[in-house]
């Protein structure tokens, strides 16, 4: 008996500490809260803005929090009570997913996880969820681009959940795109040892205006290169325009969903 009595005490600090360690909802309530300040302005409003659309235009919400510390808790428990006791999603629906960002400081690692609710599971089963997050999400983090790595998960998230194509049709799509990445990336270095070694032979060089050195083959290959990445926003593009919004009243997170670290 001392032993249930215990065991129920340590259960309920648990549960308070918990939820004193969990931020609290903004007033006004946003889409986009970055508590460790790693957008700009001008991204966190963008986020907002096609967050804050795409909650008027459909029936399901997806939120984003940026955090600097999870306090000791795994990602996955901090991401599925935040989601909780926020309330993300619309009422009665369990339709919401949070996205959860811990930025990458000194020697700790950086973790993201995105916790999805009872009515998303369907759309974006686990599976996809940690292909978003290690597929898009942490690479562009790696490189220190919070904003690309969260756009281009909220670009998937929404077209998944609009039914726009399927989770199976995503895992295939981004299974592609990588062996082509590679294959350009194999490319790439092939055509830059060929131009190499005939620029070696025959040092010829293009003189415009007096200045000299100017290659034409390596300045179309930044040019290619510069728009290849201005081009790879994901699956989809973002709107500037956004309307009101109301705030969260859903909830219902069970523990769908996945994450990843770098």
């Amino acid at each position: 008996m001392i032993k249930y009595f215990f065991t129920a005490v340590a259960i309920f600090i648990s549960i308070v500490i918990s939820a004193q360690e969990l931020p609290e909802l903004p007033n006004p309530p946003r889409m986009v809260n970055d508590f460790a300040g790693v957008l700009t302005s001008e991204e966190n409003q963008q986020l907002e803005n096609t967050l804050v659309q795409f909650n008027n235009e459909s029936s399901s919400q997806v939120a984003i929090v940026v955090v600097n510390s999870l306090e000791g808790t795994s990602v996955d428990d901090f991401a599925f009570k935040l989601g909780q006791k926020w309330g993300i999603g619309q009422a009665g629906k369990n339709n919401g997913i949070l996205i959860l960002v811990k930025p990458k400081v000194g020697n700790e690692k950086g973790k993201a996880f995105i916790a999805t609710g009872y009515g998303l599971e369907g759309a974006v089963p686990d599976a996809v969820a940690h292909r978003i997050v290690n597929a898009e999400m942490i690479p562009e983090f790696k490189n220190g681009n919070y904003y690309g790595g969260m756009a281009k998960a909220v670009s998937v998230i929404m077209e998944l959940t609009k039914n726009e194509y399927t989770a199976d049709a995503y895992m295939k799509k981004s299974e592609k795109s990588k062996g082509g990445s590679l294959i350009i990336v194999i490319a790439l270095i092939i055509f830059l040892v060929i131009l190499s070694k005939g620029s070696s032979k025959n040092q010829t060089s293009y003189t415009s205006k007096g200045v000299k050195g100017s290659s034409l083959p390596f300045w179309l290959l930044m040019g290619g290169m510069a728009s290849s990445s201005r081009n790879s926003g994901g699956f989809g593009g973002f709107s500037s325009g956004s309307g009101g919004f109301g705030g969260f009243c859903g909830g219902g997170f069970g523990g769908g969903g996945a994450g990843g670290s770098w």
